[in-house]
């Protein structure tokens, strides 16, 4: 190799250390952030989900323990927040993937005065999963502060993960999957 190869490729080396490092700084930029954010959220690490009861958006009852023995994506929205709008296709491309017996995955709606409202959001992004039509006392009870919130649910629906914001679908499909292994 002669001079000028290595240094060509002393400097490709820089280049790509350096992008490394940025890559790294930003990946733990976000966790920081993340972790941030959902601080006030239930606890991860054993604690038991509260009950979630409630009327689906059809008139039908529903109780989340009736999916018990299977893992469930609970997943907190408002119908006027854009960013639970942005992430409504990636629920749809979860539930494509997970199929019903494997993942219970129910969204529940808060801070909305009608019905109808609910049912437009819903109809809008063509969700494909149980809606409940949750009020202030489900909020309370899940310490729901900021929308989109959801949480991850192992088989004994201990909360395995939680978070608050634009989840991509990578970042659910990770989520839903590693839960398994719990």
């Amino acid at each position: 190799m002669n001079e000028a190869d290595a240094k060509s490729q002393s400097t490709r080396l820089r280049k790509f250390r350096s992008l490394l490092l940025n890559g790294v700084l930003i990946l733990a930029v976000f966790i920081v952030v993340s972790m941030f954010q959902s601080r006030n959220m239930l606890a991860t690490g054993g604690q038991l989900a509260p009950e979630l009861r409630g009327t689906t958006l059809d008139g039908q009852p529903y109780d989340l323990a009736d999916a018990a023995s299977r893992p469930a994506l609970v997943y907190f929205f408002a119908p006027w927040c854009k960013i639970c709008a942005a992430s409504a296709d990636n629920l749809n491309r979860l539930r494509r993937w997970r199929d019903k017996s494997e993942l219970e995955m129910v969204a529940v709606a808060l801070d909305w005065r009608e019905a109808e409202e609910v049912r437009d959001y819903v109809q809008r992004h063509e969700l494909d999963i149980a809606v409940v039509l949750g009020d202030s006392t489900v909020a309370r009870q899940w310490q729901i502060y900021a929308f989109p919130s959801y949480y991850v649910l192992d088989r004994e629906h201990r909360i395995a993960r939680r978070d608050i914001g634009y989840s991509s679908q990578l970042g659910l499909l990770w989520r839903a999957w590693i839960v398994d292994w719990h």
